[in-house]
């Protein structure tokens, strides 16, 4: 299985990356709205996406509008991982093929990697958000 983690906060990016690397799957690190959309334009081996809505330079929504746009990658599964409050987003979220919701705790888990899910199989055939503050 091969990943792309667009992701801008470094330390939860890498939290993801060594425990999806220690489950043997293979998995490439953006930190830009920007190079999430040319590394999945340019590459088309990517079986999931783990995107983060805050991303600078492009945000995580525009990400995902291209990708469900575009016939090479409309059925990439998603998980949107954000710390941020996206419930103002969430009906956009959804109308992009987001279905399930994964909501953690309220708190500020991107600098303790033990907050984290384990996401391993957790998209077999469907896309996952993962949020601190998304209680619907």
């Amino acid at each position: 299985m091969r990943i792309l983690i667009a992701e801008d906060d470094q330390v939860l990016a890498d939290g993801l990356m060594r425990s999806l690397r220690a489950a043997g799957a293979a998995v490439d690190h953006v930190a830009s709205g920007n190079e999430a959309d040319a590394a999945l334009l340019t590459n088309n081996e990517f079986d999931l996406l783990i995107l983060d809505l805050g991303l600078p330079k492009l945000h995580g929504l525009e990400v995902l509008k291209r990708l469900r746009a575009s016939e090479a990658t409309k059925d990439l599964p998603v998980i949107i991982c954000t710390a941020k409050d996206f419930s103002t987003e969430m009906k956009q979220v959804k109308e992009l093929g987001i279905a399930d919701v994964i909501c953690q705790m309220d708190a500020d888990f991107s600098h303790d990697p033990k907050y984290l899910p384990d996401l391993t199989g957790a998209t077999a055939n469907h896309d996952v958000v993962i949020g601190s503050r998304y209680l619907q």
